[in-house]
């Protein structure tokens, strides 16, 4: 049996958006007139084709059902524990505590650095801080238990008096409860939820929302020859299944983020793919988070090897997912970004 998939293209924002909804030619994305779409792309792993939203009704029964339901999938409203989905995207600024991390490893390390780094990230403008005590970037090795915590420990314990909403970046079960108990509001695995068995016991018993994200093997071998049959539906369907196998393991709520996983256990090829369809995934109901910021496929797309220096490639790849609805940014440079929505909007809307 053929298997299908539903794409939300084609579109539009602001106030022209708006309009179209209220005469019904777009479909708001979840919810949010602002920024809707009036075309699909029905795509299998033998073909695709792009459709009017009025051209629905043509289509045979079964295939249609599916559609509608997709549909139904990426205009519902997103509801998500303590976060507001009204003012998109959503910055979550990175605060690496790790001596070797790609772009700014030892940077924040020493006393109060953290600190000081965090209370910049949110002058600037971000909604969510994503602390971390191991590096998993290409090539990165795994880091103890009790290094990762010493690492996050005192900089988590001082910007709780914040009050910003915070992830915590780990693969490890010890370390979310450790980070549960001290008023974490999401977590962020990497991992996709497989590197440690007892992760997912820790999410159902605590009801913490976390991020499904995707990687291929690990960070000291994912960027060793990654392959896939077609990185978009594999990708696809490796939510799915871990949705549906979340489902049977109790966790029943719906405070879930995917990220495709940009950079991890993908090539260039399988990096732009992603980019260019990634309102794929607005089908399986849930917000979409975006991880571009400073990575290497920006260096093999414009030749620039310092990492601190791509940030005009983050800033094209992240309008790039803006203008797809992707909800979630993770980027280290809040300002520039920031500024640049800001711009953006202006001259779009």
């Amino acid at each position: 049996m053929i298997k299908y998939y539903t794409r939300a293209c084609n579109f539009y924002f602001g106030s022209i958006s708006r309009d179209k909804v209220k005469k019904k030619l777009s479909i708001a994305l979840h919810g949010n007139d602002l920024i809707s779409f009036d075309n699909i792309e029905i795509i299998s792993r033998k073909n695709k084709k792009i459709l009017h939203i009025k051209e629905i009704k043509n289509i045979k029964d079964t295939l249609k059902k599916k559609i509608l339901f997709d549909i139904k999938q990426i205009s519902k409203k997103k509801e998500f524990k303590n976060l507001k989905f009204s003012n998109l995207p959503i910055l979550m600024g990175v605060l690496n505590l790790t001596p070797n991390s790609f772009s700014d490893g030892g940077k924040y390390i020493k006393k109060n650095l953290g600190v000081q780094h965090a209370k910049k990230l949110i002058k600037d403008g971000c909604d969510i801080l994503d602390i971390g005590g191991e590096a998993t970037n290409p090539g990165s090795k795994e880091v103890n238990e009790d290094v990762e915590w010493k690492r996050i420990f005192p900089t988590l314990f001082k910007i709780k008096s914040l009050k910003k909403f915070i992830s915590l970046d780990t693969r490890k079960s010890s370390i979310m409860k450790k980070g549960i108990k001290n008023k974490i509001n999401l977590v962020n695995d990497v991992s996709g939820l497989e590197y440690d068995s007892y992760t997912i016991k820790v999410l159902k018993d605590t009801n913490i929302p976390f991020v499904i994200h995707h990687m291929q093997g690990n960070p000291s071998n994912m960027q060793k020859n990654p392959r896939y049959n077609n990185v978009l539906l594999d990708i696809y369907d490796f939510f799915e299944k871990k949705i549906e196998y979340l489902r049977l393991k109790g966790i029943k709520h719906n405070n879930i983020i995917l990220d495709p996983g940009i950079g991890f256990g993908k090539n260039l090829k399988h990096n732009i793919t992603l980019l260019r369809n990634i309102s794929i995934f607005h089908s399986l109901g849930f917000p979409i988070m975006l991880g571009t910021s400073r990575k290497r496929f920006i260096k093999n797309l414009s030749g620039v090897n310092d990492s601190k220096e791509r940030l005009g490639g983050t800033i094209s790849s992240s309008l790039c997912a803006i203008m797809q609805g992707v909800q979630i940014l993770r980027v280290h440079d809040v300002n520039e970004i920031n500024q640049s929505i800001k711009v953006f909007n202006s001259l779009k809307f």
